[in-house]
Formats: structure tokens, sequence, C-alpha cells
């Protein structure tokens, strides 16, 4: 159902994944998950040359997250709700990291509770899926290799799902299908009357199983589209400045672009241009 909403994460914008102390890389997940897992994805960090700021960009898309290098699969792994702004960790020690990027709509299916649910929080594995969770982290810690570890995960979300009993909330998958579809370019009154509903009850619903808004989850998909747009311009050779992309993506004007991607992204769109000389510049 996600279509083409493909969520991007700094170091690919950036490029900074290929670095020797520092490693980003994302996996597809197989053909039966494909509407319901955006990627999977590892992070490794060897302090060698000091402290590493990873940044994470809100991207509506919800996170199971193994610490690689923990030594008990009981507080290895925790599920990572949604975002509404970003974060900027800084790691001094080693890390190695591995996660299981989640759509938003099909999210509850897996992990049988309503996204709000790990709003502000860290909810290990072992308190949703049980010991099924468990075995799965053993697993995984057990394996030295990122491919075999995508294995696992696939086996263990086809698995869920085939026992599913917690269908996708109907307003939210009706909701989010219809962000994806316009790129996030509409408002919360135009979302409720493609949906057929009023905007107290989509926001009501919204709050419910979300913790997060519809107005706030359509401000992250279009941002996400805008750097979708932006990223694949940088392999394609078409690349657009910022301000063409703003216009695209109706923010209204130059103030109320630059605003929303501080707030998304805590930098400034010429701030990020000069990180890597690829990237169009604001004008």
């Amino acid at each position: 159902m996600s279509g083409q909403y493909r969520p991007i994460q700094s170091p690919k914008l950036q490029r900074e994944s290929g670095s020797s102390e520092y490693e980003y890389r994302e996996y597809a997940p197989s053909e039966k998950l494909a509407s319901h897992v955006a990627c999977y994805w590892t992070m490794d960090f060897d302090p060698g040359r000091g402290s590493r700021m990873h940044r994470i960009l809100p991207d509506g898309c919800v996170d199971i997250i193994v610490d690689r290098r923990a030594l008990s699969p009981r507080k290895a792994a925790f599920v990572e709700g949604l975002m509404a702004t970003y974060e900027v960790l800084r790691f001094a020690e080693a890390q190695s990291l591995f996660g299981i990027r989640l759509f938003t709509e099909s999210a509850p299916s897996l992990l049988r509770y309503p996204i709000s649910a790990f709003i502000g929080q860290h909810v290990y594995i072992e308190e949703i899926w049980g010991t099924d969770g468990l075995f799965m982290v053993e697993e995984m810690l057990l394996a030295h290799e990122a491919p075999r570890i995508v294995e696992i995960a696939d086996r263990k979300l086809i698995d869920r799902l085939s026992a599913r009993d917690a269908p996708a909330h109907p307003l939210i998958y009706a909701s989010m299908k219809e962000m994806y579809a316009s790129k996030g370019s509409l408002s919360t009154a135009d979302l409720a009357d493609r949906v057929s509903f009023s905007e107290r009850h989509l926001r009501r619903t919204f709050d419910r199983e979300l913790g997060l808004s519809p107005k706030e989850m359509l401000g992250i998909v279009r941002f996400q589209s805008l750097l979708q747009d932006l990223y694949d311009g940088l392999y394609q050779g078409a690349r657009s400045g910022f301000a063409d992309l703003a216009a695209k993506y109706g923010y209204y004007d130059q103030s109320h672009f630059i605003k929303s991607f501080k707030r998304y992204y805590g930098m400034l769109p010429g701030q990020l241009a000069r990180t890597d000389p690829a990237l169009p510049d604001i004008t």
C-alpha cells in the first residue's frame, strides 16, 4: 500500500555511510513484506577516531531496534515509536545496531499494540512478543553477518503476519494511503473529506492509535517525499534547487519551508547543501 513512499535517513542523503569508523546500510525486505517493512538497516560505529554524531529524522515509521553488542537477548531489542522532530545522538562508545523499519499502517498488525503505546518510551520486545521475541533476538545475536540477520527477521515477521489477529485500523490505513498518494500535500480538512470522516473524529483516532496528529503526519510525509525527490535527483542527474522543491510540495513561501526543514532535519537547507557539494543550493 505504501507504494513509492521510501523514507530517507540523513546518512543516505549526506552520503556519510561509507567512512571507515561509521557505516549505515539499508536492506530490502522480501516481496511478501514489501508493504509492511520500509527497510532493514544496520548502523556500526568504531570510536577509534573519537565520538560521532548520528542524526535521526522523523519518517512516519516505527522501528524495532536490536543492539547487536548486547550480552543478553532480554534487553537487546526494543520498539521505538513515531518521532515528530529530529534527534541527534552522540556516540562515544562502539555501536552495532540492526533495525526493522515498519510502515505505520502495518506496524500494529505485527506488534499487536497501537503505535501510541510506544511514544516516548522503549518497550522491550519480550514485553510484546514474549519468549517468541526472545528466541528471535537470541538467534540474531548469534548471527555475524547482516544478510543472515535479515533472513531471520524476514522469517519471523512473515510468521507473525500469517498468525495475526490484529488487522490494521481501517481509518488509519485509508488515511495513510491518501497521504502517500498525495505525498503529504493535503490539509487535514481535505484528508477528512477523502476518508469520509469528520476532522474531529480523524484527529481523535490518530491521537489514540498513533499518538500523533494527522496534521503532523501529513507534514512528515510531505517532508520525506521532498527528501526522496532530492535523493533521487542526486543519482539521476536531475537536480532541483530547494526553492523548486519547496514549490512542488506546496510550501507557500521560503520562510515556511525553511522553518519546516529546520524542525524535521535540524539544520537549514543551505547548511545541508554545504555538507555535500553534490546537493543543490537553496536557490
